[in-house]
């Protein structure tokens, strides 16, 4: 085996710029698959931890009247549990409600939220310091949809539990910026003591936020979400954009596969003499056949190497500085960070390696299957049958 391996070694030495125009190309596919899963997954885990910290905590009660997806739910989507407290829930009552900034007309999702909570990063503690009547919280993207900042009042029209119409001054107390669109666009936040008094709807909720460790909560009128429930959406998306990465690095990587084919058929028809000698000598077909194989797997060995030497400086530089991701992305209704930060896992750098060591071997021992069949006498003479 060690003798294999030298005369491999050799023998890819020997070829020159050949052996280095397969291993570069292979050495980019290497590093491109391991770049585009790692910026995938740092992604996913980013938009995990910021979806659970803003808005999702530990899971979600949701009234069975209400959907997330239907605004028209709104109206009837909301009820009481008893001892929700002594439950470590927290309530959030949502209603559909229009704000008028600069004389524009702007509809807007209206939360009550407890201002007291500490589950979820939303900064509810502004409004319990804000001595402002109807205090508001809102996001970066509403503040600029809206064209407010910080200490502007707004008029705000809302209905009560009767439908009928109210209106009121709201300030706007704090500005927060955060990656979780669903807490942002389109979203007013005040206290949920002011919103039960402003629609008589006292101690009603349409959702509660679980900041327990239950993660199976049962009441009777509330559907409960857990967290891997509430995150399936983002998981969804996360899975199609790997299965559309496979096309990318797939074709890059069969045009690596195809380079090692071509030179292992070539260099195959060239050797005849040598490998008639290597039989002539007394190597059996199948070491002869395996030397070959070996040459060819070679190629991937010295791509990893040389995709290491420029790609755990790129990835190490990637991981600490992030990659900055265009601003239209938020407006793409989805978490995504203003820089993701790749994470590179050990099993996804072995599985990678392993994929392309495993693909190189086997292309090199399809056209090196020949040699088993080759007649020592006429390979001698260079005559491939």
């Amino acid at each position: 085996m060690k003798l294999a391996f030298q005369l491999a070694y050799r023998n890819l030495m020997g070829s020159g710029l050949r052996t280095w125009l397969n291993v570069s190309v292979l050495s980019f596919a290497f590093v491109v698959i391991i770049f585009y899963n790692g910026l995938i997954d740092g992604w996913n885990e980013q938009a995990k931890r910021d979806g659970v910290a803003w808005e999702y905590g530990k899971g979600q009660l949701l009234n069975e009247n209400y959907d997330p997806f239907d605004p028209f739910t709104l109206q009837d989507g909301h009820g009481t549990l008893k001892d929700a407290q002594q439950k470590e829930l927290i309530p959030v009552l949502i209603r559909q409600a229009t704000i008028y900034p600069q004389g524009r007309m702007l509809s807007v999702a209206l939360k009550g939220i407890d201002v007291n909570q500490t589950l979820i990063e939303l900064p509810t503690y502004k409004l319990a310091q804000s001595k402002e009547v109807i205090p508001a919280l809102i996001g970066k993207r509403m503040a600029e949809t809206a064209k407010l900042k910080m200490g502007d009042q707004v008029l705000l029209r809302w209905r009560d539990k009767n439908g009928t119409y109210d209106a009121a001054s709201v300030t706007v107390v704090d500005i927060f910026d955060t990656n979780v669109p669903t807490v942002d666009n389109g979203q007013v936040w005040i206290p949920i003591e002011k919103l039960w008094a402003m629609t008589e709807l006292q101690n009603h909720a349409t959702l509660y936020i679980n900041a327990s460790n239950r993660d199976n909560l049962q009441e009777a009128g509330w559907t409960f979400r857990s967290q891997k429930m509430l995150l399936k959406e983002i998981s969804d998306i996360i899975e199609m954009k790997k299965s559309s990465g496979f096309i990318m690095y797939g074709l890059l990587l069969a045009i690596s596969l195809l380079a090692i084919f071509d030179t292992q058929v070539l260099s195959i028809f060239r050797r005849q003499r040598e490998i008639g000698t290597y039989i002539a000598l007394g190597m059996t077909r199948l070491r002869v056949v395996g030397l070959f194989t070996i040459e060819g797997s070679m190629y991937s060995l010295l791509a990893s190497l040389l995709g290491c030497l420029y790609g755990i400086p790129l990835f190490i530089y990637l991981a600490n500085t992030g990659i900055g991701m265009p601003g239209y992305t938020e407006n793409t209704g989805i978490i995504i960070a203003e820089r993701i930060f790749p994470v590179y896992s050990l099993s996804l750098v072995l599985g990678t390696l392993v994929l392309v060591v495993l693909s190189s071997t086997l292309v090199s021992f399809l056209p090196s299957r020949k040699i088993a069949k080759m007649d020592p006498v006429d390979a001698l003479k260079g005559k491939l049958q």
